[in-house]
């Protein structure tokens, strides 16, 4: 269904969300929009939103199972702002947020759905989830100027690590059960990214409540919703696996001249596989088998 704005969607559908859980795309250009969009349906969202300026001409048979919202996304903080809209309108309803050329998975994906995996993280007394944004790069800058090619995907298997998250109201000290996380292209070409933009951690996936609020560093206000585990054992993790980085660097002038490649020792083939993802601590089944 189209909407004129996001006033108009939260006016027409926004009380009536479906229980969930609902994923939220944000377009910044045409890159693997279609894919993006495919990718999340076959997930087992039971809705997708797709805002951005750039989401004309998708396919029709796409075009009629997403929500498409015309929204400007290049404003400052514009993001938080409609995550935050879509919260205060579907308190209870579990949603999701990310970018197009990104994809998310999940411990054994490829035959559970997202709402098994949330029917048994809520069992579990949790109302989010932490993400980590893994960056993929296509090798071949010269045939993939842009950095993207899903056929021929790379990410990095080794250069990942966490800091404590300092707690400013607590003299400095690490944050319980929080963590800063580091690693794969903002971590290897750091001169390029602003420091506040150099985590890969993403509460990408939440339970709408009341007063909740997402803050613009992939953040909530509601300091439980972004420890990586409960106080007892581990918990699920997920992570999202993003051209997102690579194509800015690719298309920034200032940073494309200086990476004629993005291959390293720790380069692998991305497998599309959440195994692979499991393998390498990426992300963890915590109690679910």
């Amino acid at each position: 269904m189209d909407y004129n704005s996001l006033d108009d969607f939260l006016r027409k559908s926004g009380a009536a969300l479906p229980p969930g859980p609902v994923a939220m795309i944000f377009v910044e250009d045409r890159v693997e929009v279609d894919s993006t969009i495919r990718h999340h349906l076959a997930a087992g969202f039971r809705a997708v939103l797709v805002l951005g300026l750039e989401i004309d001409g998708l396919p029709a048979d796409l075009a009629a199972l997403i929500h498409r919202i015309p929204y400007d996304i290049h404003r400052d903080e514009a993001v938080p702002e409609a995550v935050n809209r879509i919260i205060a309108a579907a308190p209870g309803v579990w949603l999701y947020y990310c970018y197009n050329a990104e994809y998310l998975f999940f411990p054994f994906c490829e035959t559970r759905s997202v709402r098994e995996m949330l029917t048994f993280h809520t069992e579990e007394r949790r109302d989010a989830m932490l993400t980590y944004v893994v960056d993929l790069y296509a090798g071949d800058l010269g045939r993939y100027p842009d950095a993207v090619s899903r056929s021929e995907a790379l990410m990095d298997r080794s250069g990942y690590y966490a800091l404590g998250r300092p707690d400013p109201e607590n003299h400095g000290h690490p944050k319980d059960r929080q963590l800063d996380f580091f690693g794969g292209l903002r971590w290897r070409f750091e001169e390029h990214i602003p420091v506040p933009k150099r985590k890969i951690d993403r509460i990408a996936l939440f339970k709408a409540t009341p007063g909740l609020e997402l803050r613009d560093n992939h953040t909530f206000n509601v300091e439980e919703y972004n420890t990586y585990a409960c106080p007892w054992h581990n918990n699920i993790t997920a992570a999202i696996c993003s051209f997102r980085t690579a194509k800015a660097l690719k298309s920034n002038p200032g940073s494309t001249f200086d990476i004629p490649n993005f291959r390293w020792h720790a380069s692998t083939e991305f497998q599309w596989h959440s195994q692979q993802l499991m393998d390498l601590g990426l992300m963890e089944p915590g109690q679910w088998f």
